[in-house]
């Protein structure tokens, strides 16, 4: 938590379909902690919701020094209301159509996490103009490889991220509005038509849950290595419970200086020590992450990338697992080898 603000989310009050409240006792599930967010699940009446509020504001100001805003910290009917927690809508579901194998209603008083709809309508912005899907100029001096591996980069974080919510089908509408943008970029860019580039580049992408249509970009390396391909599309939208890491900010697909990104790929060596072996693509999020005040002197990996203004750095799988263990990399390596204790 920062040090003057403790953010809560919603508390849920739980009342039965009948309108009666449940018993009195508390019972409270575990709480969730993310930085300055957090929520709390209530099973009770109203008015004991708003005791645990008063208990929770006064130990933090007691004994944490922290002041609970008022404002955002709401308590929220988990029927009638739903509840904003890092980005997903939590409610209560309540549906008496829906029945198990054995005729039950199966879903009644579960906790459900929902798209919310401002969020959908926020993640196509970018990709419309006049409200409708539109090319994105900026992305027009970068190949075609780098245009469709941004687009789809951008939509797989965004589609994961919500995985778990049981509307996650709202996102279909992101992905006409962004695949209708990914096509008039490179349509706009070499003069030509939509329906040249769907013809040009469409294919069959096998996935988990079967072939799925989609587009390919595939560049062709000579000495007989394979090529270097990226796809649009195969990216389910049916739910998923099982996760192991979500990210709503997924690293973004620069190409540095025009089809710079590409050219280096293609090169297939690994810049700081040479290697030809499993080489990868290093990326940082700013440049300015390269030059922090207080941090011990910059390698030379972090020196090249600094003196390139560039994002990325081809790197053999050696060299970048170096670099995220903060070892010296390439010729770093060779200078800070031990020296010999045999005299």
């Amino acid at each position: 938590m920062p040090a003057r603000s403790a953010r809560s989310e919603t508390g849920l009050a739980h009342r039965n379909g009948d309108g009666a409240t449940t018993s009195s006792s508390r019972q409270t599930s575990p709480s969730t902690d993310l930085l300055d967010d957090w929520i709390l699940g209530f099973t009770g009446p109203r008015r004991e919701a708003e005791e645990i509020k008063e208990e929770v504001g006064r130990f933090l100001r007691d004994e944490l020094k922290l002041q609970l805003s008022e404002t955002k910290t709401v308590i929220t009917h988990g029927r009638s209301q739903a509840a904003r927690f890092l980005g997903y809508e939590i409610v209560i579901l309540d549906n008496d159509d829906k029945h198990d194998r054995r005729g039950r209603r199966s879903i009644n008083g579960q906790i459900g996490l929902k798209v919310p709809a401002d969020v959908v309508h926020a993640k196509c912005r970018p990709y419309l103009h006049h409200g409708r899907p539109a090319r994105i100029a900026g992305r027009m001096v970068d190949s075609d490889f780098s245009i469709v591996a941004q687009y789809q980069a951008e939509f797989c974080g965004i589609a994961e991220y919500y995985q778990l919510a049981f509307n996650r089908h709202r996102f279909r509408r992101l992905k006409y509005a962004m695949e209708m943008s990914l096509t008039k970029t490179p349509a706009q860019k070499h003069r030509t038509t939509v329906p040249k580039v769907y013809r040009r580049y469409r294919a069959v992408l096998q996935t988990d849950q079967g072939p799925r249509k989609g587009l390919r970009v595939t560049v062709k390396r000579g000495d007989g290595r394979p090529p270097l391909a990226t796809v649009w599309g195969g990216i389910s939208l049916k739910r998923r419970i099982r996760v192991a890491r979500l990210d709503d900010q997924p690293r973004k697909v620069w190409n540095g200086d025009r089809t710079e990104l590409l050219q280096r790929l293609l090169a297939d060596v690994c810049e700081p020590c040479g290697s030809r072996t499993d080489v990868e693509v290093h990326h940082i999020g700013h440049l300015k992450d390269l030059n922090v005040k207080g941090r011990p002197k910059r390698s030379a990996w972090a020196r090249t990338m600094a003196a390139r203004r560039r994002k990325t750095l081809v790197v053999c799988r050696r060299c970048h697992q170096d670099i995220h263990a903060g070892r010296p990399t390439g010729s770093d390596s060779r200078r800070t080898a031990p020296e010999s204790r045999v005299r």
